[in-house]
């Protein structure tokens, strides 16, 4: 909880997206290598993305990349 609420304090995304960043901090805290979403509006998109690098290199966190699904589908072909 405590890093969904530093995503939220330094305005990655906003306090009505806290399952967003739930999810996101879950990821981080157990050093996931991705987030792989759909959601476009608030996880994948580029404010997001590089607010969650910098808060990981903050925090000390392991890097995540935050990619959408069609991504692995094109690296299958």
């Amino acid at each position: 909880m405590e890093l969904a609420q530093k995503i939220i304090d330094i305005g990655i995304l906003r306090p009505k997206s806290l399952d967003d960043c739930q999810h996101i901090a879950a990821a981080v805290v157990n050093a996931c290598d991705c987030i792989i979403s759909w959601n476009f509006k608030h996880i994948v998109n580029i404010k997001t993305i590089r607010g969650v690098r910098a808060i990981t290199n903050l925090e000390g966190y392991k890097e995540i990349d935050i990619i959408n699904p069609s991504v692995l589908l094109e690296s299958e072909g």
